[in-house]
């Protein structure tokens, strides 16, 4: 049963993983991928891993701009519950300086 309805988080995620675990390589690639994800047919798998070509494309060529992130956080601020620290906290936090 597929839908011609936008994805979910949860079908992107999906999507995503099974890009991961099935590469150009894989014989019915698109079948295990639509299984994978569920709700989708091959041809919307396929549609959908376009747009993302595109996408990743896109950002490359520089007509997306990146976020910058380095502006939001700083130690001690939190985003609706996250906490954030600088580099040299985050590293000694981890025990990895």
């Amino acid at each position: 049963m597929a839908s011609s309805q936008g994805w979910t988080a949860k079908q992107n995620k999906r999507f995503e993983n099974a890009l991961a675990i099935f590469d150009k390589d894989t014989p019915d690639r698109w079948q295990n991928l639509a299984r994978a994800v569920g709700g989708k047919t091959v041809e919307e798998v396929k549609r959908h891993y376009e747009k993302l070509v595109e996408d990743v494309k896109q950002i490359e060529e520089g007509h997306v701009p990146l976020p910058n992130y380095r502006n939001v956080a700083t130690m001690g601020s939190s985003i609706r519950g996250y906490s954030y620290m600088d580099e040299e906290n985050r590293m000694k936090a981890l025990s990895l300086q």
